[in-house]
């Protein structure tokens, strides 16, 4: 009950200093077994994905987060935990025991949406995006069945620039486009590039300044 409580705080404030704004453009909030993927600039990025996201969705989709920052200290242990139901995932190779896509398995044959970044890291330079990493591929082919719906993150970089402790008021805009599946026969290659284009195409400009 208290974690919900400030599940609740927590989505009050993203609205109260961004708006967290919701556009869909290519499709309508659903129960659907989904990725929602976005690009990332900030640790602020998955909550305002969920945020824009109807209440009874919220519980449905858990973020997946890297869990040497979420696990820092106890108070983000909690969040990422009891609030946000987070999927951790180790970045580090040399530190993990796991497969780093078995939770994400998990979290999918429970029956659970996902927020991830493909970009792996933040992006605090001037390209619209990094390349994307190969775990969103994988993922596709070993649960065929999931959409991945690309999810333009607007202005939280400016909202919430690295080095800043408190954010600046500004509308930010999470933009959800038309849900892609991994096609028959398509390569890593190929679907890495169009997953990430499908995601520059939800951007103002393509993404750039």
């Amino acid at each position: 009950m208290f974690a919900e409580l400030i599940a609740r705080a927590c989505s009050g404030a993203i609205h109260v200093v961004t708006g967290a704004r919701a556009l869909w453009i290519g499709c309508a909030p659903s129960s659907e077994h989904r990725v929602y993927y976005g690009n990332h600039a900030s640790h602020g990025d998955f909550v305002l994905i969920w945020s824009s996201m109807p209440p009874a969705l919220r519980r449905q989709v858990r973020p997946v987060a890297a869990a040497e920052y979420w696990q820092g200290d106890a108070l983000r242990r909690y969040l990422i935990d009891a609030v946000f139901n987070g999927v951790l995932v180790e970045r580090d190779a040399a530190r993990r025991q796991q497969d780093p896509l078995q939770g994400l398995r998990d979290a999918v044959d429970e029956g659970c949406s996902l927020i991830l970044f493909p970009e792996g890291t933040r992006n605090i330079g001037e390209d619209p995006l990094l390349p994307f990493k190969s775990g969103i591929y994988h993922l596709a082919r070993q649960r065929p069945e999931l959409e991945f719906v690309p999810v333009w993150i607007d202005n939280l970089k400016r909202v919430m620039p690295k080095g800043r402790f408190l954010p600046l008021p500004l509308l930010c805009t999470a933009t959800f486009g038309t849900p892609l599946r991994l096609q028959a026969d398509e390569d890593k290659a190929a679907f890495l590039a169009r997953s990430r284009q499908a995601l520059l195409d939800l951007a103002p400009n393509g993404g750039r300044a």
